[in-house]
Parts: C-alpha cells; structure tokens; sequence
C-alpha cells in the first residue's frame, strides 16, 4: 500500500485492489523535476477495461463536512497547483493516458444523502468514490480562496460531471 498514514488513499487503494483493477502506485517521495521546476505527484496509475489509463489524484474530502454553523456536502476543492500537475503529467504521458480526480468522500454523516449508492467499506470506515476528468474539473471550475490559490466546482455542476468510479 502506499503512504499508508493517508487514509483515504489507502481506502481507494483497497477498493482497486478488491475490484482486481490493475494499479501502480507512485512514490511521492521520489519527487520528479521537469525543466528545473518541481511537478506535483499524482498518486495511481490505473489500468480500466477497454484499455484505458488513468493517472489518479485523490482528494480526501469528509462527507459531510461540518462547519460550526453548518454542514457542507459536495466539497470539491483542489489548488491549482494540482491542477498543473495533473496536467503536465497528461502531457509527458501522451495519447491513451487521461488525467482523472478520484474524490474520496469519507462518509461520516447518516445514509439519507449519500453521494452515491456505491459504499466501499475500509478499516471500519465507508468511502464513496466519485471521479472526473482534470480536463473537465479545469474547463468549469472557478476561483474558491486565492489566498490558498485553491478552485471548485459549482456544486450543481459538480453533480452533473463527477461519476461514481463504479460508472466511469
């Protein structure tokens, strides 16, 4: 498994293990440095049916995720820093490899708004697992926080575009 202390890899880890997907799993520790600037990791490569490749970035999001004065569902954001990573590893692959975002919602909340049917149950905890393509997430979100230099999706469009991994 990779960096195991990161528990909503490690959750995605297992459900591809259990579905028998072919993975390789990349080592964030050996960091690659493309024309002397630093390029985020993605975390899997994953071989789907139909010969597709994916290169998998998770994000871990809670679900929902409670505020002091409210719950939020639906939680999407990424940095752009991601994003640039994500994408340049898109390009240095080439044809046949697609740049995807797993989100990984820990389902803490009661079963009454679930994000999908599809539960993946790891280390006593639930998962949902729903992915997009960067080129998708990139082409419809918009700024969240430029202080953190972080975006989202609107949550309708969110909905609209990410696909439990099940269906993708």
């Amino acid at each position: 498994m990779t960096r195991r202390h990161i528990h909503y890899e490690t959750a995605f880890e297992d459900y591809l293990r259990s579905q028998g997907i072919p993975y390789v799993p990349v080592d964030e520790h050996k960091k690659v440095i493309f024309a002397g600037a630093r390029v985020k990791s993605f975390d899997f490569l994953v071989y789907r049916d139909r010969g597709q490749k994916w290169l998998v970035d998770v994000k871990g999001r809670k679900y929902p995720y409670d505020t002091q004065s409210s719950k939020r569902y639906w939680e999407n954001w990424i940095t752009r820093a991601d994003i640039e990573g994500l994408a340049s590893w898109q390009d240095v692959f080439g044809d046949g490899f697609q740049a995807v975002l797993v989100f990984a919602y820990w389902l803490i909340g009661d079963d009454e708004r679930l994000p999908t049917p599809h539960v993946h149950t790891y280390g006593g905890q639930r998962y949902a697992f729903l992915c997009i393509p960067l080129d998708a997430y990139r082409s419809h979100c918009r700024p969240r926080s430029p202080r953190w230099d972080t975006v989202a999706l609107p949550t309708a469009t969110f909905r609209r575009l990410a696909k439990p991994i099940q269906q993708s």
